[in-house]
């Protein structure tokens, strides 16, 4: 990263107007529903008018069915040395949660806005779409690209086609900062994420004749209790204490298997989580399990044709590691006037697929963590203004000042 200081005051002036202009934002951006299981595409259309009033062009990434949206938009000349500020359109669900005031709604209590998505994460959204007026009202020294993915929430699914285009667009950022809820603090390090359906196919019989068949049920038990092998090795042999917890985790969501008590089960069906710690890959977490599925495997062989075990891999996502003198963290610790090194979190972001692309990268947001996922979600006000001042001194450093 070029050496470069940033004056404490610099952008001062601006941040009332990228508050005032954030909270209308975040208001509209509240309204739309985006719940992962629905369409984004209402406000990637409303994300679309706004910048293209703004004289800013974007492009939609769609996904296979055209039912979902990213949205890349960059603002300034030239093709290195930009800024890429990123973030998920997508929300979890709020059904069966006891909210106090309509989730889809930014209502005000205090100083505190509630609304899904308040925390997780429309507010940084909100500020970054603040800042295109003036982005656009003077020539930029260096590029800022807005990034705006759908499903992170059930895998970071839409990520990899935005980044894709990116990269592929000739662009080279210097860094990408995506803004999850971290308080504003700097955050250069996530564990991966890894999650797997199992299907074990066996074959019907009555239940006093377990010669004539195979229980699908036994078998996954089988598979089960390596896996939970897996996860007390891990917790006992393998820590990095900048996490918490420290070790990576494995954790079953889901089971299915069997129609009655005495019928050997013809299926059953499982979900696993694996989350691990920068240091610890996958592969050689799980080769005691894949073991474990060989011979399963060929057990099932032998009852006969239609039996089996399907392995169907769900989501994948790299961790992000952190980087030494990365230009990513330097930058955000100027923005920010951090003081601190960065830190390390347990949950999976689309960051590490940013920085598995060449970038470098940083998490770091308004909002907290905690309040993500839960019933009246909100995002303190002191937040915003934090990621006001964060954003204008942004603006002021691609300004050249």
């Amino acid at each position: 990263m070029p050496s470069v200081t940033i004056d404490p005051k610099a952008g001062v002036q601006a941040e009332p107007e990228i508050v005032r202009e954030a909270i209308d934002i975040l208001d509209r951006l509240v309204g739309f529903d985006t719940t992962s299981s629905e369409s984004n595409l209402a406000l990637i259309a409303y994300v679309e008018g706004y910048l293209a009033e703004h004289g800013v062009t974007s492009r939609r990434i769609a996904n296979a069915d055209g039912s979902k949206a990213n949205l890349l938009a960059t603002i300034g000349e030239g093709m290195a040395g930009g800024i890429v500020l990123s973030g998920h359109t997508d929300v979890v669900p709020v059904k069966d949660q006891p909210w106090t005031s309509d989730p889809f709604v930014l209502t005000r209590r205090g100083d505190r806005l509630y609304g899904r998505g308040t925390s997780d994460m429309k507010s940084f959204l909100a500020l970054a779409l603040a800042a295109v007026p003036l982005l656009a009202r003077a020539p930029l020294a260096r590029p800022v690209h807005l990034a705006f993915s759908y499903d992170e929430e059930i895998g970071c699914l839409g990520a990899p086609d935005l980044i894709r285009n990116i990269v592929d667009d000739g662009y080279s950022p210097m860094a990408a900062i995506i803004g999850e809820p971290t308080g504003m603090t700097i955050v250069n390090s996530h564990k991966s994420i890894h999650l797997y359906e199992v299907v074990v196919i066996g074959r019907e019989a009555h239940s006093s004749l377990v010669h004539e068949g195979v229980s699908a049920n036994m078998v996954a038990i089988e598979l089960l209790a390596t896996l939970v092998e897996i996860a007390e090795a891990e917790q006992r042999d393998h820590r990095d204490p900048r996490f918490e917890p420290q070790w990576s985790t494995l954790t079953v969501g889901t089971i299915q298997g069997g129609t009655a008590p005495n019928i050997l089960a013809r299926e059953c069906r499982f979900t696993f989580d694996l989350r691990c710690i920068p240091d610890r890959e996958a592969e050689t977490v799980l080769e005691p399990f894949w073991r474990a599925v060989e011979r399963a495997q060929a057990r099932l062989a032998a009852e006969g044709d239609g039996t089996g075990v399907v392995i169907n891999r769900l989501a994948q996502v790299p961790a992000l590691r952190r980087e030494l003198s990365g230009a990513a963290e330097q930058l955000s610790a100027m923005l920010s006037g951090a003081n601190e090194p960065g830190t390390a979190v347990s949950y999976g972001a689309e960051a590490g697929q940013f920085q598995a692309a060449g970038l470098s990268t940083v998490i770091c947001g308004p909002g907290s963590i905690s309040q993500a996922h839960r019933p009246d979600e909100f995002v303190e006000l002191s937040q915003i203004e934090a990621g006001a001042r964060f954003i204008a001194r942004l603006v002021a450093f691609v300004r050249g000042g």
